[in-house]
């Protein structure tokens, strides 16, 4: 059925074509409407069309030069029909005639372009949404994801997902955000922000907190996308290049994270080389311009710091070849340069690893009860320090305490497992 090959082929470009200019096509246009909500519907409409047109009359030489002229033909009708139709036909008859013949050649606009989806990219992540708002707007927006897919990665209903997006270009709208590009201390924050934003929806896909799978790879390998998109807009910022490098390395092993029944395999345990070697390439480049710009005397924080850390990991051939000193001293860094619970629980593995067991428990003795709320972390890594020094009692009492807390169900199997191998080593003869 080669015709039917052929609506399948171009389906896929149309598809492609979307994913990579989604972010390029809906910041120019909120640009030049000043709404990003109509912004998308413009590019949706051109999107629709070209699932109608491309399979009879063929995928055009420049995709996203035709997606945009599309949507600025469609932007025009609207504003044609609207009561304002002079100044902002006027406005977007301007845009158009300044543009028109640069969008045939993105590559000739690059500059201007790239900052449009930069400024998309902040918009996402105002200050005046919520963190799940800003993921799931920025994957919608600049992701260029359908609600649906959305919805699937964070598991919630396609209605509610729907409506929180709504909500959220609402609050952008009542708001009066400001499409464009903070500087100064302001861009700094707002910065700090999208990588929030990011390292947030990259965590959700690396492990997941609630559902059946230990990963939603799809959340995964969209993070990384958009970090290297972002460390391709600020190439110039240490820490953006620590997190594209973060999570690059951190990605690399989503294969030999589950076994061949999908059940979780601990870091320890993985066979490495599964690893996927391009992405540690990649982040070990990042982390190389990092510190080239470090030297050079620009900052650097929490997502270098980590970096720094995973690559230790990486660079080990096997476990037993981790240099888990030079990562301690890794952590006790970042614990001073970003204090936080989950840092110290992550030291106390990092000096339970490079000096024993009681080393690690030292760490956590100095965290309250409660501080992760609900989180297994806290006894799942307490379980892990205790079993490795011989207390078993204790280590299946934190497996079991941290299994009914987790909403994730491979890892709640996981935990029950090593609940119980303690309880049986208890009952072992000495």
């Amino acid at each position: 059925m080669p015709a039917e090959t052929s609506r399948d082929d171009t389906t896929e470009a149309i598809i492609a074509a979307w994913r990579a200019e989604s972010a390029r096509l809906v910041g120019a246009l909120t640009r030049m409407t000043r709404d990003v909500e109509l912004a998308e519907d413009l590019a949706q409409d051109a999107l629709v069309a070209a699932l109608e047109q491309w399979p009879a009359s063929g995928v055009p030489e420049n995709p996203a030069a035709w997606l945009m002229t599309t949507a600025k033909r469609r932007g025009i009708d609207h504003f044609r029909r609207a009561d304002n139709l002079r100044r902002k036909t006027a406005e977007l008859d301007h845009a158009a005639g300044s543009e028109e013949a640069a969008m045939a050649d993105l590559d000739s606009q690059v500059e201007y372009i790239e900052d449009d989806v930069l400024r998309l990219i902040f918009l996402s992540c105002h200050p005046s949404l919520t963190a799940e708002s800003r993921a799931a707007l920025t994957l919608r927006l600049v992701g260029g994801l359908t609600t649906a897919e959305i919805a699937r990665g964070f598991l919630a209903t396609e209605s509610t997902m729907g409506q929180r997006i709504s909500r959220a270009k609402k609050t952008l709208s009542e708001t009066h955000a400001e499409f464009e590009l903070p500087t100064g201390r302001e861009r700094t924050r707002r910065l700090d922000d999208v990588m929030a934003v990011i390292y947030l929806i990259f965590n959700e896909g690396y492990t997941a907190t609630a559902g059946e799978h230990w990963m939603r790879p799809d959340l995964a390998n969209e993070a990384m996308r958009l970090a290297r998109m972002l460390a391709a807009l600020a190439p110039d910022e240490p820490e953006v290049l620590g997190l594209q490098a973060l999570l690059e390395i951190q990605g690399s092993r989503m294969a030999a994270r589950v076994d061949a029944y999908g059940e979780p395999v601990l870091l320890e345990a993985q066979d490495r080389t599964r690893w996927d070697q391009l992405l540690i390439r990649r982040g070990f480049a990042a982390l190389q311009e990092a510190e080239r710009l470090a030297a050079s005397g620009k900052a650097v924080g929490k997502y270098f710091l980590q970096a720094s850390i995973a690559a230790q990991h990486a660079r080990a051939k096997q476990a037993e070849d981790t240099n888990w000193r030079r990562i301690a001293a890794l952590y006790d860094v970042l614990a001073g340069a970003a204090p936080g619970p989950v840092v110290e629980v992550n030291r106390a593995v990092a000096h339970g690893r490079a000096f024993g067991p009681d080393a690690g428990l030292a760490v956590l003795a100095g965290l309250e009860d409660g501080v992760l709320g609900d989180s297994p972390l806290l006894p799942s890594v307490r379980g892990d320090l205790l079993e490795r020094a011989g207390l078993h009692a204790q280590a299946s009492e934190a497996f079991t305490e941290a299994a009914a807390r987790t909403k994730n169900e491979s890892e709640r199997a996981v935990l029950r497992r090593r609940a119980e191998e303690n309880r049986t080593r208890m009952s072992r003869p000495k």
